[in-house]
């Protein structure tokens, strides 16, 4: 049983935005926002972006008639998503342009909370990569973001119930306020927090000879400072130390211990980054569950 020692601020949840595509994708996210938008008492705001194509450059004029174009998102928006958010307090918008930089600039000016999308669409090799609009929304958004399990099969629906949190951390004392996070996070949502530290492999130092006994060291080493990270968040439960790449242990232990979200800390991916937040792609790329990036 994971124990709390200090009463904290629950996360602020309120206004979750969702971008919408109309894709597979989009719809199986959906189940996802709604649970914790019930969870939260939140207000969802669905936003389709239109995104027209100049075919003499920018200086150009859209082949399609812009008017016409945003008539027709908004119908089809208008249209979607009926059922899933039943009961919901929820705001359908739709605009014209660069999808990323609208659904940032919204979140920036909307008081939103929490952004959830897709974590890519479908079409050759978009299996292997980042979307680009969710690469640029998770570089450059300054709320959280959850992605979708970032598989070529459909996200299944049994995680969108969050039972079981994995908060993988660095060893620095930029995580004690990610702990934290988690910790709230979990109590909200009546789940289950896991905290998981990746150490290098024998393999990850060509560069110098590296035995298992020095290799056990280092583990033992980062669990210690994870703990005295958890004693300085006032948070006490599991911790997993596994050496290997930091995508694998995460993926690893979250298929393990059943995760239904991974939560990691992205930080602004501009910004000079622990060694934890410059894998935010490859933990997004490789987990199999939602992935939420505060």
């Amino acid at each position: 049983m994971n124990r709390w020692q200090k009463e904290e601020t629950m996360p602020t949840i309120k206004h979750i935005l969702f971008p919408v595509d109309f894709s597979d994708r989009s719809l199986s996210a959906a189940p996802f926002v709604a649970e914790m938008a019930r969870r939260h008492d939140a207000k969802v705001t669905l936003i389709a972006v239109a995104h027209p194509y100049y075919s003499g450059g920018f200086e150009a004029p859209p082949p399609v008639d812009a008017q016409f174009l945003l008539d027709s998102v908004k119908s089809q928006l208008d249209s979607s998503f009926l059922t899933e958010f039943a009961g919901l307090k929820v705001d359908r918008m739709v605009d014209l342009g660069d999808p990323a930089q609208i659904v940032t600039e919204f979140a920036a000016a909307n008081k939103v909370d929490l952004v959830m999308m897709p974590s890519h669409g479908y079409g050759p090799f978009r299996q292997l990569l980042l979307g680009s609009v969710t690469a640029k929304v998770l570089h450059d958004a300054h709320v959280p973001v959850w992605t979708s399990a970032h598989t070529s099969d459909e996200p299944v629906g049994e995680h969108s119930a969050v039972r079981n949190i994995l908060c993988a951390v660095d060893a620095s004392p930029a995580s004690i306020d990610l702990m934290r996070w988690g910790a709230n996070l979990a109590k909200s949502l009546g789940a289950t927090l896991r905290l998981v530290h990746a150490v290098p492999t024998m393999e990850a130092w060509p560069e110098r000879p590296m035995n298992r006994d020095f290799e056990e060291t280092l583990s033992e080493n980062a669990r210690h400072t994870i703990q005295d990270l958890e004693k300085a968040a006032d948070l006490e439960v599991p911790v997993c130390v596994c050496a290997g790449t930091v995508a694998d242990v995460v993926r690893e232990e979250a298929l393990h211990h059943h995760a239904d979200l991974v939560l990691i800390g992205r930080g602004a991916l501009q910004q000079t980054l622990g060694r934890l937040r410059t894998h935010s792609y490859g933990i997004i790329r490789h987990a199999p569950c939602p992935v939420l990036s505060v």
